[in-house]
């Protein structure tokens, strides 16, 4: 039967109808827009850049976001986004600056202001309010230093504090991470003695070698050190996180592959956990809690591994998870150095490789916390990436805990 020219008409606009109905259902919907902190080439004077990704909801495959831009200056080594998401800061070794970006909802980054560091920059942190940028710096001397932030612009320092040792006050502090708490209550900045701990080099302290050490934020952002601080922690930390509600503080010990925890106390001094420090790979180099607080993610940089803990909603305790085949999930390229998890719906796990020039995705079961592969790992990047933030895209809800 032969068709009339308005039925054909009509018959390929209901075809077309249902091809584009099927294209729709099998587009990609980003729920996040993840940025890394790399350089363009390997040459020391080479730029830093800042590479932008889209996360699927369904997979968590990455894909390439919006433009890459500039970092403001060479060895990118940090970076933190304001609690609601608008604003980015990154930290740059090679020039010691600080560079604040305005995130765009399409994930489009604008350079906006900086400040120029007096030493070179290692750790970035932002409290949960955005009034106040944390940055710690130097190779040879440790410095905290706060900066008022209004509407994300940076502003003066209205804090600088240097970071030394009770009874070892001529000793080589290095810093190497810092994290407020979820709270807004105190600041942790960890941090190692390379008078006593020098590898290959030599020693003139006998002080412990690891510290940890804590201020308590006032409402006008005096800073007030904690009752016992410094805190021993380990050999040589090198990172710090706390969890959603404010009651724990975790930090990783590079050279005894080790997690120490411990508790926030009364006006946020910290006590040991029991049993510490917990096993880690070898070398771990960051760590990450996952937005309800009930999972901990170490990047094991020798390992080129992640570990997967449970936390003990009652005493913090981490428990290492096994996933479902031992050793399953859990690789990533060669010499991940930082790692993070997802906000919108904390159940895709990403970390930066700093050997590989790429980035590794998992899959985070939410009931045990065991790690599997995501798809088309891994994801190139720009040379030696060294710092994650990932930021929601949209209107997607965000997994959150009131501390």
């Amino acid at each position: 039967m032969k068709l009339s020219k308005w039925s054909q008409l009509f018959l390929v606009s209901i075809f077309g109808l249902v091809l584009a109905s099927l294209l729709a259902a099998c587009q990609l919907v980003n729920i996040d827009f993840v940025f890394v902190a790399a350089s363009a080439g390997n040459t020391p004077g080479s730029a830093g850049q800042i590479y932008a990704y889209a996360t699927d909801a369904e997979s968590g495959a990455l894909r390439s976001g919006a433009p890459t831009v500039s970092s403001g200056g060479t060895e990118p080594v940090a970076m933190a986004v304001t609690l609601d998401y608008n604003n980015l800061y990154v930290a740059n070794a090679g020039n010691n600056s600080v560079v604040h970006f305005s995130v765009a909802s399409s994930g489009v980054l604008t350079s906006k202001d900086n400040v120029t560091l007096t030493s070179t920059p290692v750790s970035l942190a932002v409290n949960p309010s955005g009034s106040y940028l944390y940055a710690v710096s130097g190779t040879s001397s440790a410095t905290l230093t706060e900066y008022s932030l209004s509407s994300g612009a940076i502003g003066s320092a209205t804090a600088t504090i240097p970071l030394t040792l009770p009874g070892y006050p001529t000793d080589i502090i290095v810093p190497t991470g810092v994290v407020v708490l979820a709270n807004g209550n105190a600041v942790y900045v960890t941090a190692y003695d390379k008078s006593a701990y020098n590898p290959l080099g030599t020693t003139t302290s006998n002080a412990n070698p690891g510290w940890l050490f804590g201020f308590t934020i006032g409402s006008s952002g005096a800073l007030t050190p904690v009752t016992a601080s410094p805190f021993q922690a380990g050999v040589k930390p090198s990172a710090v996180a706390t969890d959603p509600r404010s009651r724990f503080v975790f930090v990783t010990d590079f050279a005894s592959n080790g997690l120490i925890g411990y508790i926030v106390t009364t006006g946020n001094s910290l006590d040991f956990m029991l049993n510490d420090p917990f096993k880690t790979g070898n070398e771990p180099s960051a760590l990450t809690i996952d937005p309800r607080g009930t999972f901990i993610y170490v990047a094991n940089s020798l390992d080129s591994t992640v570990s997967a803990y449970a936390i003990s909603l009652p005493t913090g305790t981490p428990s290492t998870v096994v996933n479902a085949t031992s050793g399953a999930g859990n690789t990533t390229d060669t010499e991940p150095q930082a790692i993070i998890v997802e906000p919108s719906l904390g159940r895709y796990v990403y970390t930066a490789n700093n050997g590989g020039n790429d980035l590794t995705g998992f899959r985070l079961n939410p009931s045990s916390g065991a790690l599997t592969t995501a798809e088309a790992v891994p994801y190139p990047t720009g040379v030696k990436p060294t710092a994650l933030v990932a930021v929601p895209h949209g209107n997607h809800a965000i997994e959150v805990v009131t501390p």
